[in-house]
């Protein structure tokens, strides 16, 4: 189940792959097509699914709203909650499929928003964020371009396909208990913006069998991500699984007991990525485990980076304000596309302390034969132990 958060929760597509409602009486099925729905370019289906929604929502009995092979193009939709019935499987066959042109939602949030829902389940289907067109406006430097809509919020998602969102293609924000399985995420490398699966002020998530191929992190956790479970995702193209960026506020929930396994990461920009931005902030970040990791290829494998500062505005000959603490690396292999394979550039006002490394190696294939690859370490307390390569020489 999945309790949103009373302001704006969770948004669309998520959980049981399964087509039937647990419950003892037949569900209600509310046919997006008996609404007006028709899978055609020319028909906008928005009203339609809304109104199967609210058909659905109000009813006491378990119910599904029930989307069917075809693409259905629909513009922002908002599924409104409470609902009477806490037993509603949203199941989608076919495919939603955003605006083509990027300014009809591209201001928005949100593209697909469920919000005060609590026991709504989303199973399968695919979402077509259409992003190309706002890439190529973000790439080309104009101002003009709006900021675009994220996929989906705060809700949980089994068997989903997210391809070429406008910005984040999942966000879960403000909730708890939220289960992502069996999920598949597909943009450009060098789409902007179009994190994955992106988690802040949420607690108990899971992220599990999930493949990611994007231009931004594939997992990216902001301010206030508690008790988050990763385990057996493929990464890349993207820029690895990111802790941050953190610190941009004095005041700032903090990120802890987060588990990353079973991840491989291939010929992603960063691998493992802890980033602050260079400012005051009393946040942190603590008790975070990276376990079992393969690297092939990845440009910055292992980096902890407190001194984020683009362009040198906002924060220029300042220090990070989070503290990190409780940071380990174990049973880590793979290869490192840069000389520099471990970087530790932790704040100088606070170090980082607690870091462990256990059975890591990792190989440098840009050098020369027998170049190996190298660490650097400023401002970082910890320990190494069993075989770990490159050395990593702390305070």
């Amino acid at each position: 189940m999945v309790k949103s958060s009373s302001l704006f929760v969770a948004v669309v597509i998520f959980f049981l792959a399964s087509a039937s409602v647990a419950s003892a009486s037949q569900p209600s099925v509310y046919h997006v097509t008996d609404y007006g729905a028709r899978a055609d370019p020319k028909t906008d289906s928005t009203s339609a699914l809304s109104d199967a929604w609210r058909k659905a929502c109000s009813d006491p009995r378990p119910s599904v709203v029930y989307v069917p092979h075809g693409r259905f193009h629909v513009r922002n939709l908002g599924f409104e909650g409470p609902c009477r019935s806490k037993d509603i499987l949203v199941r989608i066959d076919g495919t939603l499929v955003a605006p083509s042109d990027y300014s009809v939602i591209g201001n928005a949030k949100n593209w697909i928003l469920f919000h005060d829902v609590d026991g709504v389940r989303i199973s399968g289907g695919i979402l077509d964020g259409q992003g190309t067109g706002l890439w190529s406006c973000k790439l080309d430097g104009r101002k003009d371009c709006p900021t675009g809509a994220m996929n989906s919020k705060n809700v949980e998602i089994d068997g989903l396909t997210s391809v070429n969102s406008q910005k984040f293609h999942i966000a879960v924000t403000g909730s708890q208990n939220v289960n992502l399985r069996d999920i598949t995420v597909t943009a450009s490398g060098t789409s902007p913006n179009t994190d994955g699966i992106h988690i802040e002020k949420s607690t108990l998530v899971s992220v599990l069998n999930s493949t990611i191929s994007t231009g931004d992190d594939c997992i990216s956790m902001g301010p206030g991500a508690r008790n988050v479970w990763i385990e057996r995702v493929a990464c890349g193209p993207g820029h690895g699984i990111s802790i941050g960026s953190l610190g941009w506020k004095l005041q700032e929930p903090g990120v802890q007991n987060v588990t990353v396994k079973r991840v491989h990461f291939t010929e992603t920009t960063n691998g493992l990525r802890i980033k602050t931005w260079a400012r005051r902030s009393l946040g942190f970040v603590r008790n975070v485990l990276f376990h079992h990791v393969v690297f092939d290829g990845v440009k910055n494998p292992i980096l902890i980076d407190q001194n984020y500062c683009p362009g040198g505005r906002n924060c220029p000959r300042q220090a990070s304000g989070i503290k990190v603490s409780d940071i380990r690396y174990k049973s880590i292999r793979g290869t490192s596309q840069s000389k520099v394979a471990v970087r530790f550039e932790c704040s100088k006002a606070n170090p980082c302390a607690g870091i462990t490394m256990h059975d890591v190696k990792l190989t440098y294939v840009g050098g020369g034969r027998g170049e190996e690859a190298t660490a650097t370490c400023a401002n970082a307390r910890g320990t190494s132990s069993g075989f770990v390569m490159p050395v990593v020489r702390y305070l």
